[in-house]
């Protein structure tokens, strides 16, 4: 286990070298399809920007959730991550139904012929973009960052629509200009790709918003270490939700009814310290104190 330094640092690093490949592909890709007059390869290359802005947001939103609480965010910054990548995936979906329509429109046209060079192109792109979906998807199951996770799934299908413009340019260099119609296609498959990359991103990012519940694992790990702190009696609720790299926790301790206030409120103090030591991605734990209520064997009977 590593803290949430590590975790924001290692996070924040994937995000940068997503930045720099993205630009570096989407500038080359938008130049080879401008030469290349291939509507797919720049449809490829906004992808790729796109990306590359997604990025970009995911580094700046890393940034602000680190900012400590103050008066006016008292519960700290870490939902700038969620708010960041809403907001791009909006722009992403939208300038790829734009390159799809200008495809669709131009479905049926003759195209250009295709240079083996543009071919390479678009097999370097897939590799690439299946190296960075295997590279961020291990960073962001380390570090449970939901906006690299999603980074990671935008590199997978960029690659799957990649790999269908290396198929629509074989077919028109194989087959000729009359088969353009190919190129068109792949546009079209490229957009939708990136479509429902950009849905995809926008769920997970907004389910994040709206506080959903942490994985059974944690609540298991986090229930189990509460009881074992001296006079808790059970865990009557326990709500854990994620925001950015870390979790915030409200747990309900059950006490003796019998204790004085004093030392049920040492109890929580324990509780808490417990947990924020023990689970170095928790931000802050609230705990509030029930009275424990032994079952009454009348009611059974």
């Amino acid at each position: 286990m590593y803290d949430t330094a590590a975790r924001y640092r290692e996070a924040t690093t994937a995000a940068l070298i997503g930045l720099s490949v993205n630009l570096v592909l989407g500038i080359i890709k938008l130049i080879a399809g401008l030469v290349a007059r291939s509507t797919a390869l720049i449809a490829d290359a906004v992808n790729s920007l796109g990306d590359a802005l997604s990025s970009l947001a995911v580094v700046y939103g890393l940034r602000i959730s680190q900012l400590p609480a103050d008066d006016e965010h008292p519960y700290g910054h870490a939902r700038a991550e969620g708010i960041a990548a809403t907001t791009v995936a909006v722009v992403i979906i939208v300038s790829a139904a734009i390159v799809g329509w200008e495809a669709l429109t131009r479905l049926g046209q003759l195209a250009p012929a295709v240079p083996w060079w543009a071919i390479a192109i678009a097999a370097t792109n897939v590799v690439l973009k299946e190296g960075l979906f295997q590279f961020k998807v291990r960073v962001g199951r380390r570090t449970r960052s939901a906006s690299i996770i999603a980074n990671a799934w935008d590199h997978r299908s960029d690659a799957l629509c990649s790999l269908a413009v290396l198929v629509g340019f074989v077919v028109v260099r194989v087959g000729g200009p009359s088969l353009g119609w190919a190129d068109q296609v792949a546009a079209i498959i490229v957009s939708l790709g990136v479509i429902w990359s950009g849905i995809r991103l926008f769920r997970s990012s907004a389910n994040e918003l709206m506080d959903t519940q942490a994985e059974s694992e944690l609540l298991d790990q986090i229930r189990e270490r509460a009881m074992s702190i001296t006079g808790v009696e059970g865990v009557e609720t326990l709500l854990v939700r994620k925001v950015g790299l870390e979790f915030f926790v409200d747990v309900h301790i059950e006490v003796n009814p019998s204790i004085t206030v004093d030392y049920g409120h040492r109890i929580g103090h324990h509780v808490k310290d417990r947990l924020l030591t023990d689970f170095q991605e928790l931000r802050d734990v609230l705990v509030h104190l029930e009275p424990h209520r032994a079952p009454d064997p009348g009611e059974h009977a």
